[in-house]
């Protein structure tokens, strides 16, 4: 059996993350993983927020070709925007 699939989830994703972050890479690839982990692991305890800011961070890598850096930008500017009340 292979031993990475013994491993937590929760663990994989730290053994990743701190690769990409080490990674130096200037498009920081980091923001990718983030993404893809918090729409994976959302349930009915994620904030509708958080999905959201994941679900577009890939649209915008995998379908815009965003640098995660870009991707990063675009999460900065949507979180500045002011709340809109549902009606």
């Amino acid at each position: 059996m292979n031993q990475s699939r013994s491993k937590p989830d929760r663990e994989l994703y730290n053994e990743l993350a701190c690769h990409t972050l080490a990674h130096g890479d200037p498009s920081f690839i980091h923001q990718y993983i983030v993404d893809a982990y918090a729409a994976q692991h959302a349930d009915e305890k994620t904030k509708p927020i958080g999905l959201a800011f994941a679900l577009v961070g890939l649209y915008l890598h995998i379908e815009r070709h965003y640098s995660g850096k870009e991707v990063q930008r675009a999460h900065m500017k949507l979180a500045k925007k002011k709340k809109v009340a549902a009606i």
